[in-house]
């Protein structure tokens, strides 16, 4: 079995008096799937915002490919990490928001070819022949110089997708990327998740509350409630068979 590419050590996260996160244990293998599922405000997103570096851990660690993300070492003793050290390490995470965050004043080509350049450095003339196969792996390849006003729901988040896969990130990180589209929308973008879940080695950690998705593409579900997690398998084990009350009650709401 190779090393985790990412390990959750007791992390704890509080805003002001109100725990967040409350000693959360996670491996995640590279190439895994993992859907973390639970009630409003039990702490998903918090999760994945804590690996995009968004938000800091109260306590505990989090291992990216071996090295500490928020902590780092100067002259022997384990220090808050810069954000250079932030940088350089969650430059192997990509992320798909809920609400697309694409730049408005760019064409979708342009919103792909933004940070491989700037982040990486890499050359206008590679990045662009990238970002064009991403889209046109996302179904959008004639809609290169389309602005995100001129697009629906439903290809703003394929765009925001294919700018999360230009940059070749070795996990990827959704966050409830359906929850804002119109419902005649979510099969198309749920489609693309699928893809890339069967064709790519990235390791995937998606937020959601796709009950039947999860069960489709999931190597592991975890079920977080009230700050823990409470119950964590196969997808089969968690939405089929639990008999844990509070996750039944959850899924009953969700699953018909």
């Amino acid at each position: 079995m190779s090393e985790p590419i990412v390990k959750f050590q007791d992390v704890h996260k509080s805003f002001g008096d109100i725990n967040v996160l409350k000693g959360i244990n996670l491996d995640i293998n590279p190439a895994e799937k993992v859907a973390v599922i639970g009630p409003s405000g039990s702490g998903k997103t918090t999760i994945i915002r804590m690996l995009m570096t968004l938000e800091e851990p109260t306590s505990g660690d989090i291992i990216v490919n071996g090295t500490n993300l928020w902590k780092m070492e100067k002259k022997g003793d384990m220090v808050r990490a810069n954000e250079k050290h932030l940088r350089q390490v969650r430059g192997d995470i990509g992320m798909v928001f809920q609400h697309f965050n694409l730049f408005p004043h760019m064409t979708i080509l342009e919103n792909c070819m933004t940070a491989p350049i700037h982040v990486k450095k890499e050359t206008k003339e590679e990045v662009r022949e990238r970002s064009i196969q991403m889209l046109d792996r996302v179904g959008l390849g004639d809609k290169l110089n389309n602005y995100p006003s001129q697009l629906s729901g439903g290809q703003k988040q394929r765009v925001a997708m294919a700018r999360a896969l230009v940059m070749r990130p070795k996990i990827m990180l959704f966050d409830e990327v359906t929850s804002a589209l119109d419902p005649e929308l979510v099969g198309e973008v749920l489609e693309v998740i699928r893809d890339i879940a069967k064709h790519d080695d990235m390791a995937m950690v998606l937020v959601t509350h796709e009950m039947d998705f999860a069960l489709d593409i999931a190597d592991k579900v975890l079920f977080l409630d009230e700050g823990v997690i409470a119950e964590q398998g196969t997808a089969s084990q968690v939405i089929e068979h639990s008999t844990n009350e509070r996750l039944q009650g959850f899924l009953h709401r969700f699953r018909k």
